[in-house]
């Protein structure tokens, strides 16, 4: 086991860069698990299937019709929120009020069937998907070198995730939102379409895993098994955080990347289970996450 304080600065600094980049996506795809749960009360298993679909679209956007990134980071999010809307309307409005494990069969399936299926057409391997002309090099701060994609992908996760966040809890639509899921027969008795909420509620948060998806592109080869990697250390991050809870999905999403890069550069074995060894902890002291609250 390595002491982490005789190690170079640069060496803290660089795990430190890929805890922010990995912690990026972790809150990002919780950050659409946790909108899904906390106002749908559906455990989304085929989270992971959008966020694939979000790179595999940038993809075919890029190869199929010429589009490069930067339209992608809008279009490929939308179509996958109009995936997620067919979804929404066929499968899930059959099964809100029912036992969360209703949810979690149907949308785990749903899972299998999506990466089966594009595994067929695509393949297992890897489709590469070149960083934007704009954002190849490097920054060098002096104390890591930062690959100007990957520092992108901070940001715009870090701005999306903040963005998200205020639209839930500071404006009347999210206020709207939370109430329909709280009460809805009283929002509906004041002329709200409850049901066409709860439609854009799941797009929400669907598109959160597209966008994911098309910032992963560029650094992961474009996969139908991407998805599949990714998802379970995400629900270990939402669980940790509190299920349903907005803020609690961005600050742990963040702080387990991290964590995950440190145990990484102290000790590697253990870097592949901490994240879980955390949700167990959490579970034990407080049932309903860090952020959480009880029913």
């Amino acid at each position: 086991m390595t002491n982490i304080f005789e190690m170079p600065l640069q060496a803290v600094a660089g795990q430190l860069l890929i805890g922010l980049i990995n912690g990026s996506f972790y809150a990002l795809l919780s950050l659409g698990l946790a909108i899904i749960f906390g106002l749908l009360k559906v455990i989304n298993f085929a989270h992971g299937s959008l966020y694939m679909l979000g790179a595999l679209f940038a993809y075919l956007l890029l190869n199929w019709l010429g589009i490069g990134f930067w339209p992608a980071l809008i279009i490929a999010p939308c179509l996958v929120g109009a995936f997620a809307l067919l979804i929404e309307r066929l499968l899930l409005r059959h099964i809100y009020g029912l036992d969360h494990l209703y949810g979690l069969l149907l949308t785990f399936g749903l899972a299998l069937v999506i990466e089966g299926g594009l595994r067929e057409v695509f393949g297992s391997a890897g489709l590469p998907y070149a960083v934007p002309a704009a954002l190849t090099g490097v920054w060098d701060t002096g104390y890591a070198i930062v690959p100007k994609f990957r520092g992108f992908v901070v940001i715009a996760s870090l701005t999306t995730c903040i963005a998200v966040w205020l639209l839930i809890e500071r404006t009347k639509l999210g206020s709207i939102l939370r109430a329909s899921t709280d009460n809805p027969l009283l929002v509906q008795a004041f002329g709200i379409n409850v049901p066409v909420l709860l439609s854009v509620t799941y797009m929400l948060g669907a598109s959160l895993a597209g966008l994911a998806g098309v910032l992963a592109a560029p650094i992961y080869q474009v996969s139908p098994l991407m998805g599949t990697n990714i998802i379970i250390i995400v629900f270990a991050v939402v669980v940790a955080g509190g299920m349903g809870s907005i803020a609690g999905s961005i600050v742990t999403g963040y702080g387990l990347g991290v964590l995950e890069a440190l145990t990484k550069l102290v000790y590697s074995p253990a870097s592949n289970i901490v994240i879980f060894v955390v949700m167990a902890v959490v579970l034990l002291v407080r049932p309903a996450g860090l952020f959480g609250r009880e029913e």
